[in-house]
């Protein structure tokens, strides 16, 4: 579903296919010890070498995409396309950026969505959000995202328990309150 990588351009940002040439952004962005808490990651690889392939590898998987968020050339982060359930046309959708709160994020969010359900046969994109990260709640909901539950206790952070918010949004929300987007557009 996702074989073609596509490069979107916006006014604020560009998304290209990640390669090696955007591990030194993404490894700024693993280290961070902030990044880590918003996206509840642990411990990751966080050697060049092990990015560097990493990267380089995700122009070959059909069942996902990823793309390299960048302002003026600049790597300010990544948005995924991941987790591809074919069979229910659903995916899930994940970003993190360096250089939070220019709009990047709000921005690259919509062009990614409208890339999907205007090429693909996708009719749910899923996320997952920590109930702490207050400001990625507010992107999500400002591009049309909606809370669907939420996961009880599903990241122990420094001793304590937080909740994790499901959101998503489905072809038909997404087509309706998105101009350009039409039903002859539609895969």
């Amino acid at each position: 579903m996702f074989a073609t990588k596509p490069t979107l351009v916006g006014e604020l940002v560009t998304l290209r296919p990640v390669g090696p040439e955007h591990v030194a952004g993404l490894l700024e962005g693993v280290r961070d010890p902030e990044l880590q808490r918003l996206t509840g990651s642990h411990a990751g690889a966080d050697e060049p070498a092990a990015l560097a392939q990493w990267y380089a590898t995700r122009k070959d998987h059909a069942d996902r995409l990823d793309l390299a968020v960048c302002h003026d050339e600049e790597y300010v982060g990544e948005i995924v396309l991941n987790e591809l359930d074919a069979d229910n046309l659903s995916c899930n959708l994940r970003i993190m950026l360096t250089r939070p709160g220019s709009g990047f994020g709000t921005e690259a969010i919509r062009l990614v969505l409208d890339h999907a359900f205007a090429t693909t046969p996708l009719h749910r994109v899923s996320l997952g959000v920590y109930a702490f990260n207050e400001r990625a709640l507010h992107v999500y909901k400002k591009v049309g995202f909606v809370q669907e539950g939420v996961l009880r206790d599903a990241l122990l952070w420094e001793g304590r328990w937080h909740d994790e918010i499901v959101m998503s949004v489905l072809r038909e929300e997404w087509v309706t309150t998105k101009p350009g987007i039409g039903a002859s557009k539609l895969p």
